[in-house]
């Protein structure tokens, strides 16, 4: 059986809220979960839009949201400051722990999601993931060796235009056999597609 494809940008809220659920829907499914670390800059520019709190109207209200998401589901969450922030060195750290300590590369998503949106950690900065992934369990060392080099950075390029190629333009991005949800809004959707129950 397939695995449930999860693509989230580590600087998405709703991306850190999907990801404190992805896990149960999975085992509700009978599923694995495969992390797909994504950034949506790229994706912005291909749909002309910008980030969701920087949008007059829909920012104010996306803030409001978010802390009332994260209520409704008991998710611990403090706006971070600053926000957005750039997350190639989180995506690029995943992704090389996928390759060489890949029981790792999730626990350490788990930790950077908890220490921005909980602990007001900017993990935009190098040293702090570098921290984070030793904290993790990585070996840190081959970590500092791998981030600057070309490989890993075209690693990353390939994976976001591998997402883009599949549809992805937004975070959470959940692909069920082949059919896109986008929105962490959509996990009991995705419960109802997966036993065919029709959406009243």
């Amino acid at each position: 059986m397939l695995a449930i494809d999860f693509y989230f940008d580590f600087s998405s809220p709703y991306g850190y809220f999907a990801s404190t659920q992805i896990d149960a829907l999975a085992r509700d499914l009978g599923r694995d979960v495969a992390w797909h670390p994504i950034l949506l800059g790229p994706m912005f520019k291909i749909t002309g839009t910008t980030p969701l709190t920087e949008i007059p109207l829909k920012g104010a209200y996306s803030r409001h949201d978010m802390l009332r998401t994260a209520q409704i589901y008991n998710i611990p969450f403090n706006e971070p400051s600053p926000f957005p922030i750039n997350t190639v060195t989180a995506a690029r750290t995943m992704l090389h722990a996928q390759d060489t300590q890949p029981d790792r590369a999730i626990p350490f998503a788990q930790r950077a999601l908890h220490a921005y949106y909980v602990e007001n950690i900017d993990i935009s900065q190098p040293e702090q993931i570098v921290r984070i992934a030793g904290e993790s369990g990585l070996d840190i060392e081959a970590l500092r060796q791998a981030l600057s080099s070309d490989q890993l950075k075209l690693r990353l390029r390939t994976e976001n235009d591998a997402a883009i190629a599949r549809g992805v333009f937004g975070s959470p991005f959940i692909i069920l056999d082949d059919e896109p949800f986008w929105g962490f809004d959509r996990l009991d959707m995705i419960r109802r597609w997966a036993s065919r129950v029709a959406v009243p």
